[in-house]
């Protein structure tokens, strides 16, 4: 996959699809495999902001159902089963325990009623062939066997835990990538770092939009039938500046994470507050934790974290989970995120609704051929996507087409037993400490990681501790799209994703990039700064 900036430039495509986030690259994925001819830009890296910067899970919602948002958790339970069945090597099961104190005992009762509800409009969870996929029903456990599950619970007053299941992704920016990709492999013109400043408009209908290439500087249009604006946080911002004016306002949430050494097993917590509740998630080789959900009212390009948030969230973990013990010095990573939230005029983001909308604003506001989409969340990108397909396919007078894409494996998803794939890479004898983390990140495509192995044996030495060897450098810049060095080392593979990996790993992976892509002695070490300036002070975001 490389950027096609020939194509975009010269054909006039049905869907330009602007942000390549999950959103934008799903609605690509699902017009390219209904054979629409697709154009998909993003300003900076695919999965680079909001997409990448979550809590890393695929869930039904099960805090919606206080709302009685039914439709929502059916809908988001069903997506559910369907990521597991198209990247069962990117997400998996993810099992919960939801401590219940002694002193609020009616809070049983009513979690459990939840729980079975939940069960109940999960009635399809156990579908998957293969039994790695499948999602066992609730359980209750006693104090002592919730201890006895997971020790950082002895502290607490517990009269026992309820044990459900969701899923996890391993890493959402593959998982979005690997959308991107098969938009590609199935003929959608895709390119990363191309920003849209403006959209072409013609007598009341845009055409298009104009377009700079943030590597070369250089200015062309790319023209369509239909314009789909999937930017996330930055949609009020976009539409205004490419329509002179703002046709909506956005609610933006910030959340923050924070990533520290184990305080679990394997099973993840949900642990109520006050004010809402956050999760200790296992993921790679630490703990996350997440999130907090705030208003934010800041410049949307702006968001970091500070010293007072990260400390503030220790301060509330340590007080629900007082095992932990965590200081400043456990923090590994911290990132940021924003959701894109439909502004509801409430001051409270943590109840405010997770549905999506499709915007016409031809209805709305008289501008032919252009739509966006806002609101929403990762699980339920997919279905989104395939309705705003659905309705691309009407308002281009395409007719009816099915959509594939709930059924279609993603590029590293075409597997049968997870399990048995793991044991065959494993067999594979790939010379790095952490097969399994290769194996998850490429899944079927590991094959295309054997070949530059043979090409570049000298690749194969581990970088990090993470496991990620340099020949994976090398596939993310030819197969990849990865034009810079943050795009290799934040996204692509999880050199970056743990906290910084140290400035020798750096300087390799520059190394290896530079003789790939031409650059000179000083655009390497640009490259090397700039991805270092990311880890530095509270706010680095992975």
């Amino acid at each position: 996959m490389r950027r096609d900036l020939d194509r975009l430039a010269n054909e006039t495509f049905d869907l330009l699809v602007i942000g390549g986030g999950i959103a934008g690259a799903a609605i690509a994925r699902d017009a390219a495999l209904r054979g629409l001819s697709v154009a998909l830009l993003e300003r900076n890296d695919f999965a680079h902001a909001t997409s990448a910067h979550n809590s890393k899970l695929i869930h039904g919602g099960l805090r919606y159902l206080r709302n009685f948002e039914l439709g929502l958790v059916r809908e988001s339970l069903r997506e559910r089963r369907t990521w597991l069945r198209i990247a069962p090597h990117l997400v998996q099961p993810l099992p919960f325990l939801l401590p219940v104190s002694r002193s609020r005992p009616l809070a049983r009762t009513a979690l459990g009623a939840g729980l079975a509800l939940y069960d109940v409009l999960a009635l399809d969870r156990t579908q998957p062939n293969d039994p790695d996929r499948r999602l066992p029903h609730h359980t209750w456990f006693d104090a002592q066997q919730a201890a006895a599950c997971e020790p950082c619970l002895e502290s607490l007053p517990l009269s026992g835990a309820f044990r459900y299941f969701d899923a996890q992704m391993y890493s959402p920016e593959r998982l979005a990538l690997e959308c991107v990709l098969d938009a590609a492999r199935n003929g959608a013109a895709v390119a990363n770092h191309l920003n849209a400043g403006s959209l072409l408009l013609r007598q009341g209908r845009v055409a298009g939009a104009q377009v700079r290439d943030a590597l070369s500087g250089a200015d062309f249009d790319v023209r369509a039938r239909l314009t789909i604006v999937a930017v996330g946080p930055w949609s009020d911002e976009f539409l205004a500046m490419a329509l002179g004016r703002s046709p909506h306002r956005l609610r933006r949430s910030k959340g923050i994470h924070l990533l520290v050494p184990p305080l679990t097993r394997r099973h993840a917590l949900t642990i109520a507050t006050e004010n809402g509740h956050f999760f200790v998630m296992p993921w790679r080789n630490g703990s996350l934790l997440g999130t907090t959900d705030t208003p934010y009212e800041g410049a949307t390009d702006a968001l970091d974290i500070n010293e007072a948030e990260i400390e503030d969230f220790l301060c509330l973990v340590n007080a629900h989970l007082p095992t932990a013990r965590l200081t400043r010095g456990s923090v590994r990573q911290s990132y940021a995120g924003l959701r894109p939230l439909i502004d509801n005029h409430s001051g409270n983001t943590y109840g405010a609704s997770r549905r999506a909308e499709l915007i016409d604003y031809q209805r709305r506001d008289g501008v032919d051929a252009l739509f966006s989409v806002i609101g929403g969340k990762w699980t339920t990108a997919r279905h989104l996507a395939q309705k705003t397909v659905d309705t691309a396919l009407q308002k281009l007078g395409l007719g009816r087409r099915a959509s594939a894409s709930a059924m279609h494996s993603l590029p590293g998803g075409d597997m049968g037993s997870i399990s048995a794939f793991l044991n065959e890479a494993r067999a594979l004898g790939v010379v790095t400490p952490n097969v399994d983390h290769i194996a998850r990140l490429y899944g079927s495509r590991l094959p295309r990681l054997f070949v530059i192995l043979r090409e570049r044996p000298d690749l194969a030495a581990a970088l990090s501790a993470s496991g990620d060897i340099g020949a994976q450098i090398v596939l993310a810049v030819r197969e990849e799209m990865a034009m810079t060095l943050e795009d290799a080392v934040m996204r692509r593979t999880g050199i970056g994703q743990e906290g910084h990996p140290g400035m020798t790993v750096l300087e390799t992976c520059a190394a290896i990039m530079a003789g790939e892509c031409g650059w000179s002695d000083a655009r390497r070490r640009a490259e090397i700064e700039s991805v270092a300036a990311g880890f530095r002070g509270a706010g680095s975001q992975a």
